[in-house]
């Protein structure tokens, strides 16, 4: 069972109950075009997901309401109108009981707040019999935000337009990822209006596949991310991030994602990542350091069989 699917059972009061998932969203690179007409930014990404993220718990219930629970919570009570209960009035606005419970760090560049409303979307698409697929759950998710589509989907996707056009690479390699916080916010209006620098959007994007991590990486070395630098410019300790985890032993790429402060750094593999992670612990004792991955998806691999040998009528 993937991360992202649902998990439907039975309450202790006999009410439905879906639980669902709500991956990081990591951009492995983010190139940001010249503001549109609309006001948008049109962007190129590849966004990838993650085995750590937030949760949540959704049973039916006669009115709408939404509880915070998990380390990160307090970062979401001043917020009178949780990107969640957008996402449930959105889809109808029927009763629910949600809960969430927070994981992942608020206003960090890894997605959480939209993958928070793209799992309210699944789940009470599936508990209010909505009969929606993943296309038009997507078309309601790009109305609340940019980034709410891809993590509608929660699989490595290829982003375009501002966020809304989305391919699936045809395979990504199993990725151990150590994901650091220096736990300061960094709002995403703040980093765009600070922008000075951009890659555009005329890059031509991969049309096959990531055959492992060093395909992977030898593409990302083609990329940047271009909010990376205004984001410094906001919040010099990114900078103290990005060099720790460089520094790390077994490090292969280091990389700040989406608007920040989340830098992220990928390793050949989970025991060097694990190492790396408990390292830096101890180092930075104030940091949010989290050891994960991204799970492999389209790679084709060999099973091998017995070897056919005699029967009772020969061979």
């Amino acid at each position: 069972m993937s991360d992202s699917e649902e998990v439907r059972s039975a309450a202790p009061s006999g009410r439905a109950t879906i639980k669902e998932a709500a991956p990081a969203k990591i951009n492995l690179f983010l190139h940001v075009g010249d503001k549109r007409a609309d006001g948008f930014h049109p962007l190129q990404s590849l966004a990838v997901f993650t085995g750590l993220g937030d949760f949540l718990a959704i049973e039916t219930a006669s009115g709408l309401s939404l509880t915070l629970e998990g380390p990160f919570a307090k970062g979401l009570e001043a917020e009178s109108d949780n990107l969640v209960l957008r996402a449930a009035r959105a889809l109808g606005g029927k009763g629910a009981k949600l809960t969430l419970t927070k994981n992942l760090p608020v206003a960090s560049g890894i997605g959480g707040g939209s993958a928070d409303a793209a799992a309210a979307l699944r789940g009470l698409n599936s508990l209010w019999n909505c009969g929606k697929d993943s296309t038009a759950q997507c078309e309601i998710a790009a109305v609340l935000g940019s980034d709410i589509p891809v993590c509608v989907l929660s699989t490595p996707c290829f982003m375009e337009g501002r966020g809304e056009i989305l391919r699936a690479p045809e395979s990504m390699p199993r990725v151990p990822m150590l994901l650091v916080n220096p736990r300061v916010a960094v709002p995403t209006k703040d980093v765009f209006a600070a922008l000075q620098t951009r890659s555009g959007v005329d890059m031509t994007l991969p049309r096959g596949r990531f055959r492992d991590t060093a395909d992977l990486l030898r593409f990302l070395e083609t990329t940047r991310n271009d909010l990376e630098a205004p984001a410094l410019a906001l919040q010099p300790v990114i900078g103290e991030v990005l060099a720790a985890i460089a520094g790390l032993p077994g490090a292969l790429f280091t990389r700040m994602s989406g608007s920040g402060a989340t830098c992220f750094g990928i390793f050949a593999d989970d025991e060097s990542c694990a190492r790396a992670a408990q390292v830096l612990k101890d180092a930075a004792p104030g940091w949010w350091v989290a050891p994960t991955f991204v799970p492999e998806t389209g790679i084709a691999r060999e099973v091998l069989g017995r070897d056919i040998g005699p029967t009772p009528d020969g061979l």
